[in-house]
């Protein structure tokens, strides 16, 4: 694999979903639950106005002990919100992210909304990275990594949880998905453990 410093959001992006800020929090929720989204953006006709994240759907409703049948989205959003172009730098995106503390990034090309990178979208990359890094600078061969299974930090591919124990998948090529211990048990078996 050839190590690509050059990637950009367009590269990882994802779909945007949206909704209007007079949408409920009940509707919003279960528009994220459908679209296994992380977040929604909050449109105003083509304008985007604003985002809500899972994690203030937490720290603003659940915490306030708010109603998510009548509360509006556009009581909760976080606006104006803060978005990059698809051309952006992966590594800005992901620094700006980083340093401001947000989990997802709106896309915006010609005033328009057209996708969404998340802590997600870059966490996946991660291993991949760091591997093709380490080959490149020749602390150890592409060899080493398939030999010797190593515990990394980030999602999980299967259930999107955090963990700080994944592992590469595929007993032939170690080419499979990054899983946690939970869901390496359920679906492999695993030569290490």
């Amino acid at each position: 694999m050839v190590f690509e410093a050059n990637l950009r959001v367009a590269d990882v992006m994802g779909e945007a979903v949206t909704c209007a800020q007079d949408s409920t929090l009940r509707e919003a929720a279960n528009l994220m639950n459908a679209k296994e989204a992380r977040g929604v953006v909050i449109v105003d006709g083509s304008a985007t106005i604003g985002i809500l994240t899972e994690t203030d759907f937490v720290e603003k409703l659940a915490a306030a002990g708010r109603n998510s049948e009548t509360t509006l989205v556009g009581e909760l959003m976080t606006s104006p919100v803060i978005t990059t172009v698809p051309e952006e730098m992966l590594a800005s995106a992901g620094k700006k992210m980083s340093k401001l503390k947000i989990r997802c990034l709106p896309v915006i090309a010609h005033g328009e909304l057209v996708g969404l990178v998340s802590e997600s979208d870059l966490a996946k990359l991660s291993p991949l990275l760091i591997e093709n890094a380490a080959e490149r600078s020749g602390i150890c061969s592409k060899a080493d990594f398939e030999r010797e299974p190593v515990s990394l930090a980030g999602y999980c591919e299967n259930c999107e949880n955090y963990s700080y124990d994944l592992r590469q998948t595929g007993a032939v090529s170690g080419r499979g998905p990054l899983l946690c211990a939970e869901c390496r048990d359920l679906f492999v078996k695993d030569p290490i453990d």
